[in-house]
C-alpha cells in the first residue's frame, strides 16, 4: 500500500520500530549535539541495514529501498509568513521542514518516506502537498481527515486522494465536535469514502484504544471494503495490569475483521 513510489519501480521494504523511532527523534531534536545526533543515525542506519540484509539463499538485496513509513513535515518560521501560516495554537517549536528531513535522510541511508499531515497546520494541506510534489519519487502522502458538522471534508478527502494523490488518510478522534464519535454520520461517510478510493484509514487513538474500540469495530464491521492501520500499535504496550490487558486484547482481537 504505502510501499510504492510513482517514480520508483523497486521494491520497497519498510524500517522497523527502532528506525522508525530513531528517525522521529532526531527530526525533532535538531538542537542535540553532534555525538547524540551520529548516535541516533547509526541506530537508524544499523537498524535499516537490517531491514534491507540479503536474505537466506545470498541472492542480492541491493533493488529494496529503506522507508520511514510514517513521519511529518511542517513549514520553517519563513514559509509560515510566506503562506504556509500554522494552526492556532499548535506552532512547532522545533525544526521539521523538508529541506532538514531530506537532510537527516541522506545521512541515515533513508531513500523515501510516507508524510502524514501534521496537527502544526491542521486541516490545509498545502504544505505537504507542495512538498509531495516537488519530490515525487521521495515522498507519497497521508492526509487528515476532516470531520466537520457540515460534511466539507468529504469532498477535500476525495480531492486530496483523486487529485493530489495522497495514499490513505488518518482519523483522529480528538478532532471530532465535542460529544460526536467516528460513527456519526459524517465519520462513517468519510470511511465510507476511503474505502471507495482504496485509501487505507490509519486510526490515531492517542488517549488508548480502550476509548475507541467499540467505534473501530463497528466502523470495520459495517464497511469491509475499507482497510485499516492503527497508527503506533493503537499506543499499546505490555500489559502490566487488568486494564492494560483488557486494552491490548481488544486490539489483537480486531485480527478478526479482514480489513
Amino acid at each position: 500500500m504505502m510501499a510504492s513510489s510513482s517514480a520508483a519501480a523497486a521494491p520497497f521494504r519498510f524500517l522497523p520500530p527502532l528506525a522508525t523511532t530513531a528517525s522521529c527523534t532526531l527530526l525533532s531534536n535538531s538542537s542535540r549535539t553532534p555525538t547524540t545526533r551520529r548516535r541516533l543515525l547509526l541506530s537508524t542506519t544499523i537498524a535499516a541495514a537490517m531491514a534491507t540484509s540479503s536474505p537466506s539463499d545470498g541472492s542480492a538485496s541491493s533493488s529494496c529501498k529503506v522507508v520511514d513509513s510514517h513521519l511529518h513535515v511542517w513549514a520553517s518560521p519563513q514559509q509560515a509568513n510566506e503562506g504556509y501560516s500554522y494552526f492556532p495554537g499548535q506552532e512547532p517549536t522545533l525544526r521539521g521542514d523538508a529541506d532538514f528531513l531530506l537532510e537527516c535522510m541522506d545521512e541515515a541511508g533513508v531513500d523515501g518516506a510516507l508524510i502524514v499531515q501534521p496537527v502544526n497546520h491542521m486541516f490545509d494541506h498545502s504544505l505537504v502537498t507542495s512538498v509531495l510534489k516537488k519530490y515525487p519519487s521521495k515522498f507519497i502522502g497521508c492526509c487528515l481527515a476532516n470531520p466537520a458538522d457540515d460534511g466539507s471534508g468529504i469532498k477535500q478527502l476525495e480531492h486530496l486522494i483523486v487529485q493530489e494523490k495522497y495514499r490513505a488518510v488518518r482519523f483522529n478522534p480528538n478532532l471530532w465536535p465535542s460529544g460526536q464519535k467516528m460513527t456519526n454520520e459524517v465519520g462513517r461517510s468519510l470511511f465510507a469514502k476511503a474505502g471507495e478510493l482504496g485509501a487505507p484509514v490509519g486510526i490515531l487513538v492517542m488517549k488508548g484504544i480502550g476509548l475507541y474500540i467499540q467505534e473501530i469495530e463497528e466502523l470495520c464491521r459495517d464497511y469491509p471494503e475499507t482497510t485499516v492501520i492503527l497508527d503506533h500499535m493503537a499506543f499499546c504496550k505490555p500489559p502490566t495490569n487488568d486494564e492494560e490487558e483488557k486494552a491490548f486484547s481488544s486490539f489483537l482481537n480486531l485480527s478478526r475483521f479482514p480489513q
